[in-house]
């Protein structure tokens, strides 16, 4: 079986457990599957071996070493472990089935009890993908790549005023758990001074690595639903983020609905308490000039905060963006398909997004309207109706 633990799971992936089974435990919510891609064999000859991963994904529950790990975190409350500690997915909140050709995955239920299905389907539809193509070549071909992308970090010479540190981004879309456990392992080996951690919970465990990862969009989406004020549903989240994690974790994600629209959300209280801006759509050059202007205009010293950024990165464009940043602020890297799924084999762009909670629309425009995803069009053009959102 592909999952070895539920502790394989991305670390915002628990933060945003937390927070939602303390702000609105009981809400009901849709997560759909969506592959934006073209494969090249079709998906839905993948529908038994993913109904057996789920099988075997329900039967799964956290064990004492895991969950005492996550308290030695100290990010967590004891309320919280204990939940983990009773919980265990439930196979009749989740379908997968065969539509017009195409693989479908719906869960449907709690969202305390499904929100945590996300990246195990993505990883595990990935993986069964990609075992059928040759193994051998693709493990040789993932090596290469990975240490030509070493040496581009070795060779560099780095002078600017703050370190380049960079993060594995990649379960999601990895291409085998083998690989991410060896392509993390190497690269703690080989460059100390700038891997920084993984997203993976389970190898951060194994390696003793920082498990990274704050917020995510289905975090935010979530407002949308349970906010009194649609206008202000990213204030209440990004003020109840601080809250719940005692000021931790102060990396804000910024294209819910766009850069703009944070930006005019991110008063001086919230830009002060923020350690950071995460990137996830749009240039990401103009993207970080936007924030530094906003630190400049509410008179914050940029230097003592971090721009993250983590859409669609390789090492030759990371680097270009430290270079160009890091005399001024602090820059990390998450960096993820381009590690954990190299191989000479294209790919998939799949994703797994909260569509709707209690019965009510969310969505995300993004600064990349390519990736708004939403069953309701009416909701979406009210969206940006209400954010002067005209991109």
């Amino acid at each position: 079986m592909i999952v070895k633990s539920l502790l394989e799971n991305d670390m915002y992936k628990f933060t945003m457990w937390q927070a939602m089974l303390h702000k609105n435990p009981g809400a009901m919510a849709k997560y759909k599957f969506l592959c934006r891609s073209t494969p090249e064999y079709p998906l839905l000859q993948l529908v038994d071996d993913v109904n057996k991963e789920l099988d075997h994904l329900c039967s799964l529950s956290f064990q004492k070493d895991e969950l005492d790990y996550l308290r030695s975190l100290q990010l967590f409350s004891s309320d919280f472990i204990a939940f983990l500690a009773i919980f265990r997915f439930q196979r009749d909140f989740i379908r997968v089935a065969v539509d017009k050709d195409a693989l479908m995955i719906d869960a449907e239920g709690p969202q305390i009890h499904i929100m945590g299905f996300e990246i195990f389907c993505l990883y595990i539809v990935s993986e069964l993908y990609f075992r059928r193509f040759d193994q051998a070549a693709l493990l040789q071909e993932s090596r290469n790549r990975l240490q030509r992308k070493i040496g581009l970090v070795k060779d560099h010479q780095f002078n600017r005023k703050h370190p380049f540190e960079f993060f594995d981004f990649g379960l999601r879309r990895r291409w085998s758990g083998l690989w991410q456990d060896e392509m993390v392992r190497t690269l703690k080996a080989e460059l100390p001074e700038h891997f920084k951690g993984t997203s993976n919970v389970y190898l951060a465990k194994k390696y003793g690595l920082t498990p990274i990862g704050t917020m995510a969009h289905e975090y935010l989406q979530s407002y949308q639903a349970s906010s009194c004020n649609l206008r202000d549903f990213q204030k209440n989240a990004l003020a109840d983020w601080l809250k719940e994690f005692n000021g931790s974790l102060a990396t804000a994600l910024t294209d819910t609905i766009s850069m703009d629209a944070f930006l005019n959300d991110l008063d001086q209280a919230l830009a002060v308490s923020y350690e950071g801006l995460r990137h996830d759509s749009s240039c990401p050059f103009e993207w970080g000039e936007k924030g530094l202007a906003h630190y400049a205009k509410l008179n914050i010293d940029a230097s003592t905060k971090r721009l993250v950024f983590s859409d669609g990165l390789d090492f030759p464009l990371a680097l270009e963006l430290y270079e160009h940043f890091a005399d001024r602020i602090k820059t990390g890297f998450g960096i993820g398909t381009h590690l954990t799924n190299d191989a000479g084999v294209k790919p998939l762009n799949i994703v797994m997004k909260l569509m709707s909670l209690n019965g009510r629309p969310v969505a995300k425009l993004s600064d990349a309207p390519g990736k708004t995803l939403c069953e309701d069009d009416v909701y979406v053009a009210y969206l940006k109706q209400v954010f002067n959102y005209a991109a």
